[in-house]
């Protein structure tokens, strides 16, 4: 079975997010499970940095009529993983990260840079490589959906070539001004409330809601919320209604065991597993003197997360001196909102024994943070699937979440019933808002308190099998039934 899995972003090459993670690693589960599998991605320069034996397939012109030529190689960062990249080093070859300048701008352009993506994933289905042409495009978020669009107008397709769609995050959807719908390549038939017509934009995200054959989110719980007008950002009727079809469903995102094993981890101080959990204390002590805090006997809560209202990040800066005064700690690392930003550094700077920050991306540093904190919070607005958690759960930082999509799907809250039936694996809550969260924060303190019982939720927590196999598995169910 011949698949192509379109992405802006791909780990350990790029990454901004969660998005990199799963198309890094799906792609190795799916041909573990007996698939055909290619990417395609754009060129950004660490993506043509690091596609090996590259070869030129074709070149092509974008539908406002750039040259463009499309590579194929490599990837020696995924065991050689078979990759196409789009080469356009007007589009990509730029500072800053994938979507917006050096000073957090978005690009003007994007709706040429991603549509670019979408029209050589069309072109490959349609048989721009002579040598190989998929039977399932797959695509990413919405900067790969206009694929989606393309494959459904054109006007004559060579077989039956199916398209799934995956939506990371729903509240980013690539809109655009309709006037730029012509340069895009699709006809002005596409500019309606049944297309890609979103309160007078073009939505890329629509793209895929609507013209894919089936639409599938990161957890199943997701799948279920974003039909609901609180977290549908105003396509739940539409999103509903592809449900009703049959067409919409949530296949939970997994782990990369290879990347993400305490066992066998190289970034961080010592190594550990469930039986032995000793190397679990000594990366706590580690992490603390790492960050200036002090060698205090409380729990150590760890965040590594985009700092945004999403993230639940005002909740946290609310709870912080109940967090602190407890003989709590805090280690943080991100980057996102400025007066967020500015709330955690002025509360590192009055309690610096217990309270340490770091602003940006580091990922050896995040690999230590699971390995030494206690406690992994999540506290989400909203979250489709959510990995921080996971990842939590893996090193046995036990996740403190709210009860929302993929966390809801992932974690046991460490109730009386569920501890006694030893199904705890954290913490959970339920409503946004302080109050809940600071509940779920005196439950996390009062089991720390309990060494033994800590333990064993621990040992259960790490015990949880969250790997990619399971969702390749689905993905492959999925791909058969629409005849590929």
């Amino acid at each position: 079975m011949r698949v192509l899995q379109v992405s802006a972003e791909l780990f350990p090459l790029l990454k901004t997010g969660g998005l990199a993670d799963v198309a890094g690693a799906l792609p190795g589960a799916l041909a573990r499970a007996g698939a055909e599998l290619r990417v395609l991605l754009p060129g950004f320069p660490s993506i043509v940095a690091g596609l090996g034996d590259a070869v030129r397939v074709a070149d092509f012109h974008a539908p406002w009529g750039e040259r463009a030529t499309l590579l194929y190689g490599h990837l020696g960062a995924l065991g050689g993983q078979p990759a196409y990249v789009v080469d356009a080093p007007a589009l990509y070859q730029r500072p800053g990260n994938p979507y917006q300048d050096e000073h957090g701008h978005p690009y003007g352009d994007n709706h040429r840079r991603f549509a670019l993506l979408g029209w050589a994933a069309a072109r490959l289905a349609l048989g721009l490589d002579p040598w190989w042409s998929p039977r399932i495009v797959h695509s990413h978020d919405w900067h790969a959906a206009l694929v989606n669009a393309y494959l459904a107008f054109e006007p004559v397709r060579q077989g039956r070539v199916g398209t799934v769609y995956t939506v990371h995050n729903l509240a980013y959807q690539g809109l655009c001004a309709p006037h730029h719908l012509a340069e895009l390549g699709l006809p002005a038939s596409a500019f309606a409330v049944e297309g890609l017509e979103f309160h007078g934009q073009v939505s890329f995200m629509k793209a895929g809601l609507y013209y894919a054959d089936h639409v599938t989110t990161v957890s199943p719980s997701y799948a279920r919320e974003i039909q609901t007008p609180e977290q549908g950002c105003g396509l739940q009727g539409l999103l509903r209604r592809r449900a009703t079809e049959g067409r919409l469903s949530g296949i939970l995102n997994g782990v990369d065991q290879q990347v993400w094993d305490p066992a066998a981890d190289a970034h961080i101080a010592r190594r550990y597993d469930a039986v032995k959990l000793a190397g679990k204390a000594h990366n706590r002590a580690a992490l603390q003197k790492e960050m200036g805090l002090e060698p205090r006997p409380g729990p150590l809560f760890g965040m590594v997360s985009r700092l945004a209202e999403q993230k639940g990040l005002p909740l946290l800066v609310e709870l912080l001196p109940q967090l602190v005064a407890r003989g709590g700690q805090l280690v943080t690392l991100g980057a996102g909102d400025g007066r967020i930003e500015a709330a955690l550094r002025a509360a590192a700077a009055e309690h610096p024994e217990a309270v340490a920050i770091r602003i940006g991306y580091d990922e050896a540093f995040a690999h230590r943070i699971f390995a030494g904190s206690d406690v992994t919070l999540v506290p989400s607005l909203y979250e489709p699937c959510g990995l921080t958690q996971l990842y939590g759960l893996r090193y046995g930082s036990l996740p403190l979440v709210r009860r929302v999509g993929g966390l809801a799907d992932t974690v046991v809250d460490c109730t009386l019933e569920d501890l006694a039936e030893d199904r705890a694996t954290g913490f959970v809550f339920d409503a946004f808002n302080a109050g809940d969260m600071e509940r779920a924060l005196r439950r996390a303190f009062a089991l720390f308190a309990r060494p033994n019982a800590w333990k064993a939720v621990q040992r259960r927590a790490m015990a949880q099998h969250f790997g990619w196999d399971d969702a390749a598995a689905q993905y492959l169910a999925l791909y058969r039934a629409l005849g590929a």
